[in-house]
C-alpha cells in the first residue's frame, strides 16, 4: 500500500535477532554491514552475491542461502530488507513481512514497505538519523548536519566543484570504521562514485547519498576478483564523466594496495589523482593484539612481505634464506595459506622453530582473534583454528612478549 511517509523514529535493539535480507546487490553490501554492527544475526536470501558479501559469507559473519526468495524465508525475522532489483520481488517480501507483522524496509519503493532507512551520520558515539520522506531531501538533510558538526565552512560548494572529475585514492585503514583518517571520511561524503575493496570499512558505505555508485571491486583470495585494468578503467571512464570518484581500499593504498598502478592508469589519461594514506595494518593489527612489531634492545629491524606466493615459487621476488638470518620482526601480509611453507622455509634457513609467532585475524573488527604460536607449530595453529583471511602474521621475539593491552 503505497501512502505518505510520516515515520515514527525509534531505535531498533537488534542484538542476536534474526534479520533477513533478500536480495544481494550493492544495496544489501551497503545494509549489511550496519545490520551486522548493531549485532544482527543476518540471514541472506539470493541467487547471486557480490564478492565483498561473498568474503562476508567465507568468513561466517553471514548466513546465505544461494537461490530466488520462497514463501517462509521471512519466519522468526524481527526485521526484513526487501533489495533484489525485481519490483515485484520486493512486493512479495514486503506483503508477507506485513502479513507476519514484521517491518520492512523496500530499497526500491520507499513508501511501500513498514519501515524506513534514515540517512546517518556518526561521529564518535553520536548517530543522528534523518528522515524527511524524500530520498533527495532526506540525503541533503543529512550533510547539512554532517557538515554542522565537522564545522565545515560556507565555500563548501566551492571545493566541491574542484573535485569533480579527479580520483583520489583512500586508505580506509584496518577495517574499523572509526580507524579511518579525518580526510578520508570526508572525501568519501562527496564522492560522486565510490570503488570499494571488501576489506576497507564498509559502514561508511551505508552512509552515503542513494545517487552514489559503489563498484565492488573486491579481490577475495583464490577466488572471484575484479581485474585491475577493470579498475583502472572504471576509475578513468567516471572520473572522465566529470565526477568524483573515491577509490577505497583497505590499509593504505601505497602498501600492497596497487595504489601506485591506479594512480600510473589516472596519470596516463589526464586525470588528477590524489592519496590520501590510511593507517596500515602491517602496523596496526599487531598494535591492537598488543604485540609492538619493534621494541627497545630486542628489534632493530621490521620487515613487511607479501605471503601471496610461496617460497620457491617462481614470480616470488621474495630471498626467504636472507629473511631467515635477520634477528627482527617479520609481519606477514596475505600469507595465510603459505604461511606453513613460510615458516617451514625460515626454519630450514636457520630460524629456531622456537622462535614466537602470532596470528592476527580480523585486525580492529569486533571478531579479532589473536593466536600465540611458534614458528614450529604455526602450521597446526592454522589448521587447528580453521584461519581465513583476512589475518596478518607475526614472527620475531615480539609476539612473544606479555600481554600487557586491558583489550587486545
Amino acid at each position: 500500500m503505497i501512502r505518505p511517509v510520516n515515520p515514527y523514529p525509534v531505535g531498533l535493539d537488534l542484538e542476536g535477532r534474526r534479520v533477513v535480507v533478500i536480495g544481494g546487490g550493492s544495496v544489501a553490501q551497503r545494509r549489511i554491514p550496519v545490520l551486522l554492527d548493531s549485532g544482527a544475526v543476518v540471514h541472506l536470501v539470493s541467487p547471486e552475491i557480490t564478492p565483498t558479501l561473498q568474503g562476508l559469507v567465507d568468513s561466517g559473519r553471514i548466513r546465505w542461502e544461494a537461490r530466488e526468495f520462497r514463501s517462509g524465508d521471512l519466519d522468526g525475522a524481527w526485521y526484513v530488507v526487501a533489495a533484489t532489483k525485481d519490483s515485484l520481488v520486493n512486493a512479495r517480501v514486503a506483503a508477507e513481512a506485513e502479513q507476519d507483522r514484521t517491518f520492512c524496509v523496500r530499497a526500491d519503493a520507499v513508501h511501500s514497505g513498514t519501515a524506513v532507512t534514515p540517512a546517518v551520520v556518526r561521529r564518535d558515539e553520536m548517530l543522528v538519523a534523518v528522515l524527511t520522506g524524500d530520498r533527495a531531501r532526506t540525503a541533503e538533510a543529512r550533510d547539512v548536519v554532517a557538515r554542522a558538526l565537522d564545522g565545515a565552512s560556507a565555500g563548501a560548494p566551492d571545493a566541491e566543484e574542484e573535485l569533480r572529475g579527479t580520483v583520489a585514492l583512500v586508505g580506509g585503514g584496518p577495517g574499523a570504521d572509526d580507524l579511518m583518517t579525518l580526510r578520508g571520511r570526508n572525501l568519501l561524503s562527496r564522492a560522486d562514485v565510490v570503488v570499494a575493496d571488501r576489506l576497507a570499512p564498509q559502514r561508511p558505505l551505508g552512509e552515503l547519498r542513494p545517487t552514489v555508485e559503489i563498484v565492488d571491486a573486491a579481490k577475495i583470495p583464490y577466488g572471484r576478483s575484479m581485474a585491475q585494468d577493470a579498475i583502472n578503467q572504471v576509475l578513468v571512464d567516471r572520473a572522465r564523466e566529470g565526477k568524483f570518484v573515491v577509490r577505497l581500499k583497505g590499509g593504505d593504498p601505497f602498501l600492497y594496495g596497487r595504489g601506485y598502478e591506479e594512480a600510473q592508469a589516472c596519470a596516463e589519461a589526464g586525470i588528477p589523482c590524489s592519496v590520501v594514506p590510511g593507517v596500515s595494518s602491517a602496523l596496526s593489527v599487531p598494535a591492537l593484539a598488543g604485540i609492538p612489531v619493534s621494541n627497545r634492545g630486542m628489534t632493530h629491524e621490521v620487515t613487511i612481505v607479501s605471503g601471496h606466493l610461496p617460497p620457491g615459487h617462481p614470480g616470488s621476488l621474495i630471498d626467504w634464506e636472507a629473511l631467515a638470518r635477520m634477528r627482527g620482526t617479520l609481519v606477514i601480509l596475505m600469507g595465510v595459506k603459505n604461511s606453513p611453507a613460510i615458516a617451514e622455509s625460515l626454519m630450514t634457513g636457520g630460524r629456531s622453530a622456537d622462535t614466537p609467532a602470532a596470528i592476527i585475524v580480523d585486525g580492529s573488527l569486533d571478531g579479532q582473534l589473536a593466536h600465540r604460536c611458534t614458528l614450529g607449530t604455526m602450521a597446526d595453529t592454522l589448521s587447528g583454528h580453521d584461519v581465513r583471511p583476512p589475518a596478518i602474521v607475526v614472527v620475531g621475539a615480539v609476539a612473544g612478549l606479555p600481554q600487557v593491552l586491558t583489550r587486545a
